[in-house]
């Protein structure tokens, strides 16, 4: 359905204005303007079940993430379509402050229970199902990654799952003056609190002062586990390029999106605090 039309379905007669969002290569987001209100109309993608997106899910984790004052408040959710309508907030796009970050994921983590499961070891699993299912070859470097991932799942186990947002990329960040904002909730669910770590370092590509400096904020001493869950960070992101071509239909080099994070995994497991931390 076109967005004019979902627009005019939430809005009935009153008059809005209608504009794109940039970023994002899976849903379309567009900023609506009524009156002296704005909002962002979150439009899901084609087929984003098969990447394990839940879109009540996602609509219950905003509204959890939004309460604990990390996320923007949730006004509106369009079913049965599942398309999300989130107050707009002004900001800027990928400025962040690792130690606040950390204190956000603490509250996060510490806070309700999310409906959704999110399991890194068995995601990637699915993904590899689904891209061979639909026609799509999967790379000879994830059999070595798995063997890397099953025994990462061995150091990890046991480890009580917590409310997480997994997809801590730049542009899921919006800064506005003092405080900050979270977006993109759509792999939102329970995991393991250190893959949110991992994959906020690995993605903002932290030293190891920015670890350190992320860890003591959150009130963690364990690189170790931070470290590992890099890996299965990128792991994770590879897999989710190698789906995304079978699924897809924006214009996007998905291929090279996971070449890039295979190779970047690699590089993970060469060195030698990665090593250190999987002998344990």
């Amino acid at each position: 359905m076109e967005p004019e039309a979902i627009v005019a379905r939430l809005w009935d007669g009153r008059d809005t204005r209608l504009e794109p969002l940039g970023g994002g290569i899976t849903n379309r987001n567009f900023k609506v303007s009524v009156g002296d209100e704005t909002f962002v109309l979150r439009i899901g993608g084609k087929d984003t079940e098969l990447l394990g997106i839940d879109r009540r899910a996602e609509h219950a984790a905003s509204g959890i993430a939004a309460d604990l004052g990390l996320a923007p408040e949730v006004v509106g959710f369009v079913e049965p379509e599942g398309y999300l309508v989130t107050r707009f907030v002004e900001g800027e796009v990928g400025r962040v402050d690792v130690e606040q970050v950390g204190r956000a994921l603490a509250r996060l983590h510490a806070g309700p229970a999310f409906p959704a499961r999110f399991d890194s070891f068995r995601v990637v699993e699915v993904y590899r199902a689904t891209a061979l299912a639909r026609g799509v070859a999967v790379p000879a470097a994830y059999e070595r990654a798995k063997e890397v991932a099953d025994a990462i799942e061995r150091r990890r186990a046991g480890v009580a799952p917590r409310p997480c947002h997994n997809d801590l990329l730049n542009a899921n960040f919006i800064a506005e003056r003092s405080r900050f904002w979270i977006v993109d909730w759509e792999y939102a669910g329970m995991g393991d609190p250190f893959f949110d770590l991992g994959n906020f370092a690995v993605n903002h590509e932290l030293d190891e002062d920015g670890e350190r400096r992320l860890l003591g904020a959150y009130g963690s001493d364990d690189a170790g586990a931070l470290t590992l869950m890099r890996f299965m960070s990128d792991f994770r992101e590879a897999m989710w390029g190698v789906v995304q071509q079978a699924i897809s239909e924006l214009d996007f080099d998905f291929a090279e999106y996971a070449d890039r994070h295979f190779e970047r995994l690699a590089r993970t497991a060469e060195d030698p605090r990665f090593r250190e931390a999987l002998r344990g």
